[in-house]
């Protein structure tokens, strides 16, 4: 029996000699192979290994199923794909990871990462970072930023994010930017921009906002722009405008708005004002409809609503439908309705004007002038 398990410990030993002669034999071999099969412990810059690889800085990598711990980035075009962990001691990298890439200082990839990443400085990609991502100091994507995750100063993306984001000092997307973003001073998109941002200083989007908006001083968006926009300062949208804007001095639509729109300055839209529209110095469109207070005063080419002004309500050249209180109302067009203040003057009336004067350049002479009550019936 003793000979035989001294055949069977040789026979053993004999047979791992090979698998380390032929890979000492293997060209340019640059790493100490602990492997059966390619599976096991790889030390230097092997090219492709299953199990655990430890090299100082990769320049020739492949692939590794497992874990790869690196004390240095690669070289350029000398990382490889990574499917397991990317382990930085200080810093790691690879072509592509996908798992979980981290590094007592950073870690990164040119093309993509994909699972979970986590770095006290920095963690970033030439492409695309999909997953939860955090970066003590940031994050960044040259291309899509997809997932969940922030960075103490900032997250940012030459493509698309989506997700959950925050940056101690912003969040900005080259492209659109979707889901919950909030940046101690700033969120911003090159693209449009649907969900729910806030900026300690301001929000803005390159086209179109939808969802809800919150800037320490503005919300701004140059399109169209959809839900609840709330800014210390101001509120704007290049296009048409859909729900409630609050601006701490303003609120200004180029296009049309509807819903309500409170500026503790002004309130203003290029096209159409619809619904409810408070300025605390003025309210001023092409056209309104609905209610509009102008602390100071209203003014459109049409209105359509109750109109109140502090001192002036102003129609140039159009139609006023409805009630206009002011101290001076200066309808310089039709009125149909009613109009109450100290001085009420119109073009044209089909209606009542109750105040001190009252003046409708095109009644009969008798009536062009009367004090207390002045009324028409054509136009």
């Amino acid at each position: 029996m003793r000979p035989v398990r001294q055949f069977t410990s040789a026979a053993f030993l004999l047979a791992l000699i090979p698998l380390r002669v032929s890979a000492q034999r293997s060209e340019e071999r640059r790493s100490v192979d602990l492997t059966i099969n390619g599976v096991g412990l790889s030390i230097g810059d092997s090219r492709q290994v299953k199990g655990l690889r430890l090299n100082f800085r990769d320049s020739r990598l492949r692939r590794v199923d497992g874990i790869n711990a690196t004390i240095w980035e690669p070289y350029r075009r000398g990382g490889g794909i990574v499917k397991g962990m990317a382990l930085g001691l200080p810093v790691t990298g690879a072509r592509s990871i996908d798992g979980i890439a981290t590094g007592i200082i950073g870690a990164g990839a040119e093309e993509r990462i994909r699972g979970l990443g986590v770095a006290p400085v920095g963690l970033g990609a030439g492409g695309g970072l999909s997953g939860i991502m955090v970066g003590g100091i940031g994050v960044g994507a040259g291309g899509d930023l997809w997932g969940i995750g922030g960075g103490g100063i900032g997250v940012g993306s030459g493509g698309k994010v989506r997700g959950a984001w925050v940056g101690g000092i912003g969040v900005g997307a080259g492209e659109g930017l979707e889901g919950l973003a909030i940046g101690g001073i700033g969120v911003g998109a090159g693209g449009p921009v649907r969900g729910v941002m806030i900026g300690g200083i301001g929000v803005g989007a390159g086209e179109d906002f939808r969802g809800l908006g919150i800037g320490g001083i503005g919300v701004g968006a140059g399109g169209r722009a959809t839900g609840i926009l709330i800014g210390g300062v101001g509120v704007g949208a290049g296009g048409d405008f859909t729900g409630l804007g609050f601006g701490g001095i303003g609120v200004g639509v180029g296009g049309r708005a509807t819903g309500i729109m409170i500026g503790a300055v002004g309130v203003g839209a290029g096209e159409l004002m619809r619904g409810l529209a408070l300025g605390g110095g003025g309210v001023g469109a092409a056209r309104i409809e609905g209610i509009a207070f102008g602390g100071f005063g209203v003014g459109a080419r049409d209105m359509d609503g109750l109109m109140i002004a502090g001192a002036w309500t102003r129609l140039e050249k159009g139609e006023l439908t409805g009630v206009s209180i002011a101290p001076f109302n200066q309808l310089k067009g039709h009125q149909h309705g009613l109009a109450i203040g100290l001085l009420n003057y119109a073009w044209s009336l089909n209606g009542v004007q109750i105040g001190v004067l009252n003046i409708v350049r095109d009644n009969p002479s008798g009536r062009r002038v009367l004090p207390i009550v002045n009324w028409g019936s054509e136009r």
